[in-house]
This record gives structure tokens, C-alpha cells and sequence, in this order.
């Protein structure tokens, strides 16, 4: 809501509101309460969720000093808020809370997921996708994110591969005397930068498939040939799946589906016992077997092949997740505030994170993928 001063000035009376994640095995929080201190030292109001971070250590006590209004329930978040700031899509629980005069800021994953898609449409919100927001260097919101899944991939890849977990009773380094596992990493973005920068230091044999030759060329140099690079060919993925121990799936193409790199017919090669890790699942996994798990029921087995398809992986980290988090998005929150959708009218980056918008899909890809009508985003934020 904008009142506009004598001076042309505007003042701006917008509540931030940060709901309770609900979704299975979420701990994380959409604002710390460092962030809300900065938020409230600006002038804001921000409204939070009593115990939203309690199971992680930022009790109510905290968001009070740091400036905050403590409420009782999600309902009285989503009824007094402008802007809503969450870390994973509203559930189908959320989607009658979200309204037409609201901003939603969070991963919203909207290519893999019809049923949210069409809840947004239907609500009139603004929508707001951490993960397509563009800058200089790629997707500075994913990153942090992304940072974690990767490390957490390994860990996670390693601890399935522990027999009395049902898998091949492999130590990820070996020991003297002993080969290593052979971890496989697909693509390598953050994510995978990052499982390998794990693989590595665990002493497992690297092997990393990638389509840019540069970015090939740049870990043969950092790595010093510890590493085996291979051009990301269907031949090739398929030559080493017998050898592999640990497959990771880390491959992403912004907003869209994740590409099938692994089929259900390739898994009859693989080694009883070797694991699978999607690391791509929210963007509906790379490999043909997946399907979202929960850190709760985290794996299943398709073929005697252990599949690790977690779909918020770092809320294994909820902590640490949540601090990388909101160093990313603050700066984002902070002009959502002080200037409503104004802030994206001046940015195109910040406004490639509209996806939907007033009941129109504004993002190409996602549009693409759902077979759903695209209106682009100057056209939707007249």
C-alpha cells in the first residue's frame, strides 16, 4: 500500500510476513532474525510465525528483540501481510491463504509442478522465484542453495553406501591398500563444483561429465588430473555407470524440467548396491527412476540401484541453510519493501524471478514446459 506524501515522496506501509515452512521435514525459515533487525532498523514491519525457528535455534525471544511481531497462526501471517517470504513453495494447504494484493517470494520450482501452478494463477499473487532471478554471475538466489545440496550430496551418497543402509558396503576413500568408490557427477554447476570439491576431498575417484569445454578445461587446471573429465555425451554417461559406486544428478537448465540422463534401462548395468542422488528432483530429476523423497523416508530402490531423491536436501543443514540463505535474498526482501513490484520495473534481473503474476504466467520456460499461455513480464507489470 503506498501513500504518497506532500513532497511526492513515498512512504511505504508494507508488512513482511514469514509463515511456518509446512512442507515434510522443513526447518529452514524465510527470514533469520538477524535479517528481520535489519528490516526493522529500515522502518518495516515484519510479522513471524510463533516457533518458526525454534527446531533450529532462533526461538521467539530472538525475532522479538530483533524487532518483530510474534503471531499465532499461518492464517494471521498471510491476512496481514503484503509480501510473504518463504523458502519452499506454498503447499496445497497454502494456496487458499495467498491473495491478489500479495507478493510471494520463495522457490516456487514451477516446471515440474502443474497443481502449484495453476493454485498461483488462480490467486491473483504476485510470485516471485528465488531460483529464476538473474545477475551478473548466473542465479545468485539458487546458489547458496545449491552450494549446500552438493556438499550434502557426497555426504548423503557416502552414508547410503554403508551396507547396513543397503548399499554395496563401499568407503567413499578407500583406505591404503584399498580402492576408492568411483563417484560420477553430472554436470557441473554449483552444484556439482561442490559435490566435487566433497568427492575429492574424501579421496574418492572423480569422474565429472560436463557439455562446456571451458569449464572441463578449468577443473583438469584446479585439479591437476585428480580428476577424469568427460565431454557429457549419452555414450559416455553410459560406458561408466557400470563402473560408478555413486551417481549425482547436478544438472540444471534454469526454470525448465531437468533433463532424463539416466534411463530405467541403463540401471540393469550398475553395481547391486550403488546409489543414486538427484540432486535436480525439485526441477523433476535426472534420472528416468526418480521421484521425490523425504529427509524423513530419504531413499528406495529401484533394480538393486539406491535412489536419494530428497527434494529440500538442504534442510538436512536447516541452520546453516537458512543464514546462506537470507545472505542471498536480504538485499531482495529490502527492495521488495521499500519499493513493491517498483523494484522489479527497474531491474531485469530481479524481475526474471516473476513467474506468475495477476493470473499470468510470466515466465517463458515455465510456460513452455506446462503447455500454458505466456505473457511476458513489461506486459504483466503495466
Amino acid at each position: 500500500q503506498y501513500n504518497i506524501t506532500s513532497d511526492w515522496k513515498r512512504e511505504i506501509f508494507m508488512i513482511i510476513g514469514i509463515p511456518k515452512e509446512i512442507k515434510a521435514d522443513e526447518y529452514r525459515v524465510g527470514l533469520t532474525p538477524a535479517s528481520v533487525r535489519e528490516l526493522t532498523l529500515a522502518g518495516h514491519q515484519v510479522v513471524v510465525e510463533t516457533n518458526l525457528g525454534t527446531a533450529i535455534g532462533f526461538t521467539d525471544e530472538n525475532y522479538r528483540q530483533s524487532g518483530a511481531k510474534i503471531l499465532d497462526s499461518a492464517d494471521d501471517i498471510y491476512k496481514q501481510s503484503s509480501i510473504i517470504v518463504k523458502v519452499k513453495e506454498p503447499q496445497p494447504a497454502e494456496y487458499d491463504k495467498l491473495r491478489e494484493d500479495q507478493i510471494l517470494f520463495t522457490y516456487l520450482h514451477l516446471a515440474a509442478d502443474k497443481q502449484q501452478t495453476d493454485a498461483l494463477i488462480h490467486s491473483g499473487v504476485d510470485a516471485i522465484a528465488y531460483e529464476t532471478v538473474t545477475g551478473e554471475r548466473g542465479l545468485p538466489l539458487l546458489v547458496p542453495m545449491s552450494e549446500v545440496a552438493g556438499r550434502l550430496s557426497v555426504q548423503a551418497g557416502a552414508t547410503c553406501l554403508e551396507r547396513f543402509r543397503g548399499g554395496r558396503g563401499v568407503l567413499l576413500g578407500g583406505v591404503p591398500g584399498v580402492m576408492p568408490a568411483t563417484v560420477m557427477i553430472l554436470g557441473c554447476g554449483v552444484s556439482g563444483t561442490h559435490a566435487l570439491k566433497m568427492a575429492v576431498g574424501m579421496g574418492a575417484e572423480c569422474v565429472v561429465f560436463e557439455r562446456s569445454l571451458s569449464r572441463l578445461r578449468e577443473i583438469e587446471n584446479e585439479y591437476s588430473g585428480r580428476v577424469i573429465t568427460q565431454y557429457s555425451t549419452q555414450n559416455n554417461i553410459e560406458e561408466w555407470l557400470p563402473r560408478a559406486d555413486l551417481v549425482i544428478g547436478a544438472v540444471l537448465v534454469p526454470g525448465r524440467s531437468a533433463p532424463k540422463l539416466v534411463s530405467r534401462e541403463n540401471l540393469k548395468s550398475m553395481k547391486t548396491g550403488s546409489v543414486l542422488v538427484d540432486v535436480a528432483i525439485d526441477q523433476g530429476g535426472c534420472f528416468e527412476t526418480s521421484k521425490p523423497t523425504t529427509h524423513t523416508n530419504a531413499t528406495f530402490v529401484v533394480d538393486d540401484v539406491i535412489h536419494y531423491c530428497v527434494a529440500n536436501m538442504p534442510g538436512a543443514v536447516a541452520r546453516t541453510s537458512s543464514v546462506a540463505l537470507n545472505n542471498a535474498t536480504l538485499p531482495y526482501v529490502m527492495r521488495l519493501a521499500e519499493q513493491g513490484l517498483d523494484a522489479l520495473r527497474h531491474d531485469q534481473d530481479f524481475a526474471n524471478g516473476l513467474n506468475v503474476s495477476k493470473g499470468k504466467v510470466t515466465y517463458a520456460p515455465v510456460a513452455d514446459d506446462l503447455n500454458l499461455d505466456y505473457t511476458p513480464i513489461e506486459e504483466a507489470l503495466i
